[in-house]
């Protein structure tokens, strides 16, 4: 299920609006008028922006009467944040252990010369 959800945060992250969206959203919850006045595209397209983030777990819809209101939902992204930790902390590992390696080739290049 965790993974899934990160495929999902990441196809759904892939598009800029939807990103230029999620950071409107981060700090303030906006109705969808408001999200949609931000962009030079239908309401319709935006509308689809927002499903899109819905359903990958990136926004919160709350219904205050008849406007829908979003914000943004940090947790969503923590299936992408863990594979990111996991990808650099393995990066950083690699990385350690080409340095040691190369240490000790000097190492022994110092000692056989």
């Amino acid at each position: 299920m965790d993974e899934r959800q990160t495929d999902d945060a990441l196809r759904a992250l892939a598009e800029p609006r939807r990103r230029a969206i999620l950071r409107l959203v981060a700090t303030d919850e906006l109705a969808a008028g408001q999200i949609a006045a931000a962009f030079d595209v239908t309401r319709t397209a935006v509308s689809q922006h927002l499903t899109v983030l819905k359903s990958a777990g990136l926004l919160h819809e709350r219904r205050d009467g008849t406007r829908r209101l979003y914000r943004a939902r940090p947790e969503g992204l923590a299936g992408l944040r863990r594979f990111l930790d996991e990808m650099w902390s393995s990066s950083l590992d690699v990385a350690r252990r080409l340095v040691e390696a190369e240490r000790g080739l000097d190492d022994q290049a110092e000692h056989t010369g």
